[in-house]
């Protein structure tokens, strides 16, 4: 029995039955919400470490979609995972850097890009879905690119111009193991004085297996580039892509009247005299094409087998056929086949169903593919008959017919 109290106070009243039970609700309440928060910091961080990883099967497709987990972890994070997959994971963020087109050179090769949108995408080998590491922050990726490394590129694609070097060069950027300068540097033949550690410093970053290279077509025609790679690295592979002399001097002469639209006629630069037929050489259109006389400054720094000539023409009609000799050269994976092309009848061009870093079609920009002026048949049949040699010559020095005289 309680102890009475004071005289005259009455007894304390129970508390509340709905105060206590509110203050249940409530401890239940901030006990669910702390486990919520607890499970999604835990899912968040398996995500990070373990998340799909975006690789290229052997065809070439996408294998995953990853989510925006995948970017979370740093250099450390990578350090947990196997090698294998910190190389995938790498290649997959490296992806975002080049989806981006280079800018034009001053030279005419511009690396223009532009969207189309064919109604591929129910199409064999059509894109499908993007990846979200293209939305990667930068200052990630660039955390991420330090485990790489810069080199000097172990292969070049030193000519020529207006044969299709562009293409080539963007059809091979679409394989995971070749990493290229989108610009052409243009070191050996105009800053050769600024040094390799200047030439290396313009290389993109690249990983154990990886290939680097860059692409400048004046180099071909430079009497001063095969000294200078050679002396760089004697076993640098080199690619030519060479297209009948006729059309590729055609198509120089359409660049530069694009430029510059008061330039002479294309008739009256081709001779020096147009009454005795004499062909003008020193007229860089014309001198391009004497493959013969351009590869034998090569063949005195380089074998012949370490050189690879790519026909302009079959890398419009059999763009997969062309590459795969081109990956055969270089050691590579046939990844990119017929599956990664289509013919664009508009441009006249193939193009890419997915190009590397996008899940678009691309084709190169309004500069390619320009319609050439109506140039005289006689002109024509003369700068035929006058590259017919040389043609040959090139022929017997390459161990191939290109069928330019056919």
């Amino acid at each position: 029995m309680a102890p009475p109290g004071p005289a005259g106070a009455l007894p304390a009243p129970a508390e509340p039955l709905s105060r206590s039970i509110f203050r249940k609700f409530l401890l239940m309440l901030c006990s669910l919400l702390t486990s919520l928060y607890v499970f999604y910091c835990l899912a968040e961080r398996c995500q990070t470490l373990s998340g799909p990883v975006v690789g290229l099967s052997g065809g070439g497709e996408e294998a995953g979609d990853p989510g925006r987990g995948v970017l979370a972890g740093g250099p450390r994070e990578l350090e947990m995972w196997p090698a294998a997959a910190q190389r995938k994971r790498l290649l997959q963020l490296q992806q975002w850097r080049r989806r981006r087109p280079p800018a034009p050179h001053d030279d005419g090769n511009e690396a223009v890009w532009e969207e189309e949108t064919p109604g591929l995408a129910g199409g064999p080998g059509g894109s499908g879905a993007g990846s979200s590491v293209a939305e990667a922050p930068p200052g990630t990726l660039e955390l991420l690119l330090d485990e790489g490394s810069k080199q000097l590129p172990q292969a070049i694609i030193i000519g020529v111009k207006k044969g299709g070097t562009r293409a080539l060069l963007e059809f091979l950027r679409v394989h995971p193991d070749v990493r290229a300068v989108g610009a052409e540097p243009h070191f050996f033949d105009r800053s050769y004085d600024k040094g390799l550690a200047w030439y290396r410093d313009l290389m993109p970053r690249t990983l154990e297996g990886q290939i680097t290279m860059e692409k400048t077509p004046s180099y071909f025609v430079t009497r001063e580039a095969p000294a200078r790679i050679s002396a760089m690295s004697k076993d640098t592979k080199l690619i030519v892509v060479v297209r009948d002399p006729v059309t590729r001097a055609i198509s120089d002469y359409t660049q530069t009247l694009s430029k510059r639209p008061d330039i002479p006629t294309f008739e009256s630069l081709t001779f020096k005299n147009r009454s005795t037929g004499l062909i003008d050489t020193s007229w860089s259109a014309i001198q391009i094409g004497i493959y013969a006389k351009h590869l034998e400054h090569w063949l005195r720094h380089f074998p012949i087998g370490q050189m690879l000539f790519v026909s302009g023409e079959r890398l419009i009609s059999d763009p997969a056929g062309e590459l795969g000799r081109v990956q055969d050269f270089l050691g590579l994976k046939r990844i990119i086949t017929d599956k990664h092309f289509y013919f664009n009848k508009t441009k006249g061009f193939p193009c890419l169903k997915k190009a590397e870093g996008s899940s678009k079609p691309h084709c190169l920009g309004k500069t390619k593919g320009r319609p050439h002026p109506e140039i005289d048949r006689e002109v024509v049949r003369r700068l035929r008959e006058f590259y017919r040699p040389f043609n040959l010559k090139f022929y017997q020095m390459t161990g191939h017919d290109f069928g330019w005289d056919g």
